[in-house]
């Protein structure tokens, strides 16, 4: 059940909404860390842009996401992680496939994750497509987000420079803050390897069996590239030590998303799902603030949200999970309340 609630001054109307009668759709999700759900326990500020996904949607659609950290498309499925989720998909539901991260990676002892474009990392992506589609839901394909990197080796080399480009994506949570090396304004591409270019399988493979694509990597790029060097920082887990009481050490992460940086490409990847996906885009919303206790919105508290608008502005905010009392405030604010939601 939906409510509104309008804020002039101290006085707080509520508008009671009719339940919806239509029959929710869900929007599966399978991935690796930069899209899955993570843990807040201990006040960690990681989000994966699937995990917050669910606010920039109506109560129409209920995504489902089952992405984990350090998966690639085989692991994946090998795992028993696929499994479940087809356990699940009803015709009519929806299945977001995004992998390439750790496909480019070796294998770890005793786990197969290592894909090639073009041949078994394709390959793997049209097994999930083939299968979703026997099961009556609608597989849409995602490349790899890109990981922000402004350090070029080839213009290193000219320069004289040296700095490390490996990159383990799960060991840069132990990778403590610190100073970067940076030669210029663009971003480098991160998932072109000698194996083949990750962010272009999944592209062919959308083309080959007409499947909606999403180009995710640009996107990305365009994001981290129009946030600047510095600014780009607060997309990702660049944490001062002392920043976050849960990671004492800080950390210098550009790979996984902080709250802001999950937000704003869900956002902005949202906005390409309406236009590749056009029976989606009328249950696509945006607010200004997404409260969720569980971490699913960009703050915990309803409080933390009112007091975040501008003293002189409006704001519209989606309670979206957690129970909350109403707001002192004067400030002119509306409220979608979701049914997973309640203000008291």
């Amino acid at each position: 059940m939906k409510h509104f609630f309008s804020v002039a001054a101290i006085a707080l109307v509520a508008i009671l909404l009719m339940t919806s009668s239509k029959k929710q759709t869900t929007i599966f999700m399978i991935g690796d860390s930069t899209m899955a759900d993570k843990d807040i326990s201990k006040g960690s500020p990681e989000r994966g842009w699937g995990m917050v996904l669910q606010g920039f949607f109506t109560e129409d659609i209920v995504i489902d996401n089952h992405a984990r950290n350090g998966r690639s498309s085989i692991s994946f499925r090998n795992e028993g992680l696929w499994d479940e989720v087809m356990k699940r998909i009803k015709p009519g539901d929806y299945v977001f496939i995004q992998f390439g991260h750790n496909d480019e990676k070796p294998d770890k002892p005793g786990s197969v994750r290592h894909t090639d474009p073009g041949s078994t990392f394709d390959e793997t992506l049209e097994k999930y497509v083939v299968e979703t589609r026997a099961k009556g839901g609608i597989p849409v394909l995602f490349n790899c987000v890109e990981r922000r990197l402004f350090f070029d080796e080839r213009k290193a080399a000219a320069d004289s420079l040296k700095q490390d480009t490996s990159i383990d994506d799960e060991t840069l949570r132990d990778t403590k803050y610190g100073d970067e090396l940076v030669n210029t304004e663009y971003l480098v591409p991160t998932h072109y390897t000698l194996d083949g270019d990750y962010t272009v399988a999944p592209r062919l493979v959308a083309k080959r069996l007409n499947v909606p694509f999403i180009d995710a990597n640009y996107i990305s790029k365009v994001m981290e590239q129009d946030h600047g060097v510095v600014g780009s920082r607060k997309l990702h887990l660049w944490l001062k030590p002392g920043e976050v009481a849960s990671i004492p050490d800080g950390r210098k992460d550009n790979t996984h998303y902080s709250i802001y940086g999950a937000h704003t490409i869900s956002g902005l990847l949202v906005d390409a799902i309406g236009k590749e996906v056009p029976a989606l885009r009328k249950y696509i919303c945006h607010y200004d603030y997404i409260v969720s206790d569980k971490g699913r919105g960009n703050f915990l508290t309803l409080q933390e949200a009112v007091d975040a608008v501008p003293a002189d502005g409006s704001a519209t905010i989606l309670v979206l999970d957690g129970k909350f009392k109403k707001p002192q405030t004067t400030k002119k604010i509306k409220y979608d309340v979701r049914s997973t939601a309640e203000l008291q």
